[in-house]
């Protein structure tokens, strides 16, 4: 294998494939019509000696040794684009530039407001979609860049996929204001006892935030208490407010509530800790607008860790 004898342009070729999964979308990017592309593919065949990507019902699958090459090519690519078209730094306040991110719904409600109201003070001409995305599905999107970054509980496993922590949360229960427990004494923490008796609502969204209230209940024994699913975080409380049932919500979420509702607000002993995360691929890692970005979300929803991520109500920071 020369290096000598590669046509360079073929990477351009091999990082548009391995981002769409699609020779045809895959030209349309570079301007290409697809027997170019396809002979492109053929010849990039021909000098690494592999197929380099194969079909599957989702579309072109890399190859193993694709998977090694391709993120080092677009992170190279970028890098050059960088210093060809002088891009070494972002402007916030003149950039039209539009970023994509996936929420679901709870992170709309948590994240979106914030973001929105940073990016009118800071970068006025920019513009933010929420591209919704399953959590499974994440990964995916990133390489084919229907999105630049996500925010969730995930925990990608995919070459060319970047992480970071952003918090540890925890489960509380939430009421309408008359409810009681059906024995023991009224206190900040929930008994076993306590949860057992009650009857719980939860929302079961599909998306990139949460979807393991209902796996947590499982686990505690309590998944024969649900007696309400609802889509969508956004029905709780009025769910809430107008039954006898607990909702079981994130603390975070239950903060944010409390200052627009009056709830009643309970620990939950043991609920266990989960992690959530930004989410980006590495091809956008030197990327100055991302990297913008990025920085960005740090500075609104980074938290210092806690040593005991359930040590009661009161300990949790807000946004």
């Amino acid at each position: 294998m020369n290096f000598r004898q590669l046509d360079l342009n073929l990477l351009r070729v091999l990082a548009a494939l391995y981002r769409t999964r699609s020779v045809t979308t895959a030209g349309k990017t570079l301007a290409l019509s697809q027997p170019a592309t396809s002979n492109a593919l053929a010849r990039l065949r021909d000098y690494f000696d592999d197929e380099l990507f194969v079909r599957s019902p989702a579309g072109l699958k890399p190859t193993r040794l694709c998977e090694h090459l391709a993120p080092g090519v677009l992170d190279q690519l970028l890098a050059l684009e960088t210093v060809v078209t002088g891009q070494d730094e972002f402007d916030p306040v003149h950039s039209d530039m539009h970023w994509q991110l996936s929420l679901s719904d709870l992170g709309e409600m948590l994240f979106l407001p914030p973001l929105a109201a940073a990016l009118r003070t800071g970068a006025a001409r920019a513009h933010l979609s929420n591209i919704s995305v399953a959590a499974a599905d994440v990964p995916a999107a990133l390489e084919a860049r229907e999105i630049d970054l996500a925010i969730g509980i995930l925990q990608p496993r995919h070459r060319g996929i970047r992480t970071e922590l952003l918090f540890r949360e925890h489960y509380v229960a939430v009421a309408s204001p008359d409810w009681r427990p059906a024995s023991g004494r009224s206190g900040r923490t929930l008994t076993a006892r306590q949860l057992a008796e009650a009857s719980f609502v939860v929302a079961s969204p599909t998306a990139t935030f949460h979807g393991s209230v209902e796996q947590m209940l499982v686990r505690m024994k309590l998944a024969d208490r649900i007696v309400l699913r609802a889509r969508h975080f956004g029905a709780l409380p009025d769910l809430a407010l107008s039954t006898d049932l607990l909702a079981i919500v994130p603390e975070m979420y239950a903060r944010n509530l409390r200052q627009r509702y009056d709830f009643r607000l309970w620990n939950i002993p043991n609920a266990p800790a989960y992690e959530v995360r930004l989410v980006w691929h590495s091809s956008t890692e030197k990327d100055p607008a991302h990297q913008w970005m990025r920085s960005l979300v740090f500075k609104l929803f980074k938290r210092p860790l806690r040593a005991d991520a359930n040590t009661g109500v009161g300990a949790s920071a807000k946004i």
